[in-house]
């Protein structure tokens, strides 16, 4: 078999009974009612690391589903990612029981303040040894903006605008605030660090104010591994500036590769080099040992998946009240300030898909075309996606909990190891110098996050 470059492979999960599989909570080989317990995680962290996965995602949300019918009902029933808990608080435990496997965790700008996220990062960084990454995001749901005591949601380029200045702050305070050799722990001199070697950030700006040391000294990676999805040209600009590994909205094969060829060019233009980001996309796979297996598996599955359920979610992200239309009432417009690359789906049909064709969109709960088939037909699959696309891996949306992550453990990777597309050994190292093989935790010199940052 031909050498070629291993897949990045990240497991996609959220701290909450539904993920993006609405209903399948209700299987009864479903333990994902568990996520409050931390035996189910450490179990989930272990399955992924004797499965070779880079990481596992969690991806989060601040606010509720509450677009469809005007209120959280629907959300509340169906388990729609609510209840949710933090995510971060996961990954201190995960990292105990793993050595190799990153966490990616979602965290909303305007719910956060730098200084306190900036000592958070940090603290996880250590604590992980170095296998810490965030998701950037800047929040779109009004409801999240009202319980941050605001009134509704920014719109979408000031929330960027805003981001913009965040980025800045947190880069200042995990790269600029500490000397590498500031710490010094000498025991004879009663000297931990080097006042000399450690500096306030001081910063005046539109949306923060700040005269601090950062609280803590330098983590393996300083800054985490930067994941960010940006599909309007705002977020697209944003992503060729900051993102290490960019999420790319799964839109088929032809259009999800002129999309990453789009941001491939951006980042050119910001000058970054090809090799600086990894491109994935989401996938969900329900694998058998024969093709028949699988196929029985997907329609046990599918007896216990709510499409309805997905469609509340969907309502949320194009800002559109479902609840008012018949089934076979076209979906159209969509808000300018809701999640675009949902919005642009909608453009996919001349007149706006029907209800009714969104429902048939999900027949797992999501809005997700299962890849049902053997290890092979998988492993085809995933050929074709890293070839005509482009894309670099994958986020594996969740199926049934457990046992789907254990069935790709078990059938996929042997496959996708013997076609030279999954790693064999973990390499050693930050997760940032895993996925890129660079001899350096930090990131590279052309990054934004080194470059000087003067106060606005």
């Amino acid at each position: 078999m031909a050498s070629r470059r291993p897949i990045l492979l990240n497991a996609f999960d959220m701290n909450t009974v539904g993920h993006v599989s609405h209903g399948l909570w209700r299987h009864p080989r479903d333990r994902a009612t568990e996520y409050k317990r931390l035996p189910y995680w450490l179990e989930m962290a272990r399955t992924l690391e004797r499965g070779l996965f880079d990481g596992l995602f969690l991806a989060d949300v601040t606010g509720v589903y509450d677009v469809w019918g005007g209120s959280a009902d629907a959300a509340l029933r169906d388990a729609i990612q609510l209840p949710i808990n933090d995510p971060a608080v996961l990954v201190s435990a995960m990292a105990s029981v793993t050595r190799h496997l990153g966490f990616g965790i979602t965290a909303t700008i305007a719910a956060e303040t730098p200084y306190a996220f900036a000592r958070r990062m940090s603290t996880l960084d250590h604590l992980s040894e170095g296998r810490i990454g965030w998701n950037i995001v800047t929040g779109f749901l009004d409801s999240s903006a009202r319980a941050l005591g605001e009134k509704v949601a920014a719109d979408h380029d000031r929330r960027y605008d805003r981001a913009d200045e965040f980025m800045s702050l947190v880069y200042r305070l995990w790269e600029s605030s500490w000397d590498d050799d500031a710490v010094i722990a000498d025991r004879a001199r009663g000297i931990y660090a080097d006042p000399a070697k450690v500096r306030p950030i001081r910063h005046e700006g539109e949306f923060y104010r700040l005269d601090v040391v950062h609280p803590c000294e330098p983590s393996p990676q300083r800054t985490p591994l930067l994941f960010q999805a940006g599909a309007s040209a705002r977020g697209t600009a944003f992503a060729a500036r900051h993102a290490e590994v960019v999420f790319v909205p799964n839109q088929g094969l032809q259009a999800t590769a002129a999309v990453v060829r789009k941001l491939r060019a951006a980042m050119a233009e910001a000058g970054r080099a090809p090799s600086d980001a990894r491109f994935v996309t989401t996938l969900q796979v329900v694998v058998g040992r024969t093709e028949s297996e699988a196929r029985e598996r997907h329609e046990d599955y599918r007896r216990y998946a709510r499409p309805e359920a997905g469609l509340v979610q969907f309502s949320s992200a194009i800002g559109v009240d479902l609840s008012r239309h018949g089934l076979d009432d076209p979906v159209t417009g969509g808000s300018a300030d809701a999640i675009q690359s949902s919005v642009a789906s909608l453009q996919r049909h001349s007149a706006g898909p029907t209800v009714r064709q969104l429902l048939a969109q999900m027949p797992l709960g999501g809005r997700h075309t299962p890849v049902v088939g053997t290890p092979a037909q998988i492993a085809d699959e995933i050929e074709a996606w890293v070839d005509e696309a482009g894309v670099d891996g994958f986020n594996l949306v969740r199926t049934v909990s457990p046992e789907g992550l254990e069935h790709f453990v078990e059938l996929a990777v042997p496959e996708l190891q013997r076609r030279g597309l999954h790693k064999r050994a973990y390499a050693e190292g930050s997760w940032r110098e895993k996925i890129f093989g660079r001899a350096s935790a930090r990131p590279p010199a052309v990054h934004a996050a080194r470059q000087p940052h003067a106060t606005p």
